[in-house]
């Protein structure tokens, strides 16, 4: 009996069924979690077309379209890396976006200048996600992109920025990050995100080893709280759905950074729910090939309007 009601909550994850919780038994892993050398050997097709939206070199996204005839659904996808050039990040997404092209879904594979990039760090890591998700409105009608049918997907250091993004809405006017009427999306989808900076802090320095001043910037007398237009939980209520992903084997983002964000985001009034991938690390998240993929693929389709796949 247990068996089966394994199986059964595994199914339903993949159709997006999971509610506020969702943890799979462990005798559900079919696979060997994914190691970062793992990770970072991922690869995928090459987009379609390479589009600047600025003059930096890292100022660009990743666009790929579906064969046939539009208006294609769109997954907007945010590599992570802990903030830093380091870890690459962009070319591995490629897996994802090439596995949900062959579903019919457009992807946008935005990079962005990180924290040890010239120009990066805070204001402009943040103004670069910015200006990739306000390009698609030049994009779409060239490109055949719905952008009433769009989710936001971010892997941990870009599940941060995608949740920043979902959020940008509830910037203070003062803030230097301020636009006005950003590209609205309704749900975000975080895999292994760390987004809530100010109660992260420690965490995100023994993950990543990250000085928080490095993604915040320093207080000043017209910004007193840095975390009040950097950190998605600071900027709540959203007004969007997030989707909380982390792998039961994430030790960078373990599943309790989802359930206390999920917390506050409800608290506030926002729709929120967590989903444990079993058996899965930190990368398995971002994997075609996982057998995460079936749940993370899943979701992604709910968040579209798509039927489950058969």
């Amino acid at each position: 009996m247990l068996k089966k009601m394994r199986k059964t909550l595994l199914a339903a994850a993949v159709a997006g069924n999971v509610g506020a919780a969702a943890v799979i038994g462990s005798d559900a892993r079919v696979t060997v979690p994914m190691s970062l050398q793992d990770y970072l050997a991922l690869h995928g097709p090459a987009p379609g077309a390479h589009v600047a939206y600025g003059a930096a070199p890292s100022q660009y996204g990743e666009l790929f379209v579906p064969a046939g005839g539009g208006p294609f659904p769109l997954a907007v996808i945010i590599h992570g890396g802990c903030w830093t050039k380091e870890f690459g990040g962009i070319s591995q997404m490629r897996n994802m976006a090439g596995a949900l092209t062959q579903q019919g879904i457009a992807v946008w594979n935005v990079e962005y200048r990180r924290f040890d990039e010239a120009g990066g760090g805070y204001p402009g890591m943040y103004q670069d996600v910015a200006s990739a998700m306000d390009r698609l409105r030049q994009l779409a009608p060239q490109h055949q992109l719905d952008l009433q049918r769009i989710v936001l997907v971010g892997h941990s250091a870009g599940g941060h920025l995608a949740q920043w993004a979902a959020a940008r809405a509830r910037l203070p006017h003062s803030s230097a990050l301020y636009v006005a009427q950003p590209l609205a999306v309704p749900v975000v989808i975080s895999l292994g995100g760390l987004a809530d900076l100010r109660n992260e802090e420690r965490l995100i320095k023994t993950s990543c080893d990250r000085d928080m001043v490095q993604l915040t910037g320093t207080p000043s007398a017209g910004r007193p709280d840095v975390f009040s237009d950097t950190s998605p939980a600071e900027m709540l209520p959203a007004g969007v759905r997030t989707v909380l992903i982390h792998g039961e084997l994430d030790v960078i983002a373990p599943t309790r950074v989802g359930q206390d964000y999920a917390r506050r985001a409800q608290a506030a009034g926002d729709a929120a729910e967590v989903i444990v991938l079993p058996g899965a690390s930190h990368y398995d998240e971002v994997a075609a090939s996982s057998r995460a993929w079936l749940i993370v693929g899943g979701q992604i389709r709910r968040a579209l309007g798509l039927a489950p796949l058969p």
